[in-house]
């Protein structure tokens, strides 16, 4: 059984990311088990006549690869997310590579929780979304 950092595990400055090509099957996957059928995603057409001129992925689709990094990584399983903050500052298109980077900000013991900074970055290394998580580590 795989078991996540505890809160005495973890060092501010403690890194770990998670990277993935988007797809289309991706988007229309999110679409699906999200509702979220936005034809800035999903339509083509539509899209090509926006500011961004063609289909953009899901914002929130950055938020579950961060939320990968933190569930299977650091910490790991068991922790329990408390809140995630983001910001989306540069679209991102099918063929695009993002990782997805989480690193510890702060350790609050008294509560036992963790701040993390999290940010994206996509192929070219420029941000498209950042932000902040607090997490619950296991305990034990």
């Amino acid at each position: 059984m795989m078991e996540g950092k505890r809160l005495q595990d973890m060092q501010v400055g403690d890194t770990a990311s998670f990277t993935k090509t988007i797809s289309e099957s991706d988007i229309y996957g999110f679409a699906g088990i999200t509702g979220d059928f936005n034809p800035m995603h999903v339509d083509a057409t539509f899209a090509a006549a926006s500011r961004f001129e063609r289909r953009i992925a899901h914002g929130v689709l950055c938020a579950g690869f961060i939320s990968s990094v933190l569930g299977m990584q650091l910490p790991g399983p068991g922790a329990i997310y408390a809140s995630q903050s983001l910001r989306f500052l540069r679209p991102v298109y099918i063929g695009d590579t993002v990782t997805a980077e989480v690193e510890v900000a702060e350790l609050l013991e008294e509560k036992n929780r963790v701040r993390f900074a999290t940010r994206c970055r996509n192929q070219d290394g420029e941000v498209v979304a950042e932000g902040e998580s607090v997490l619950l580590p296991r305990k034990g």
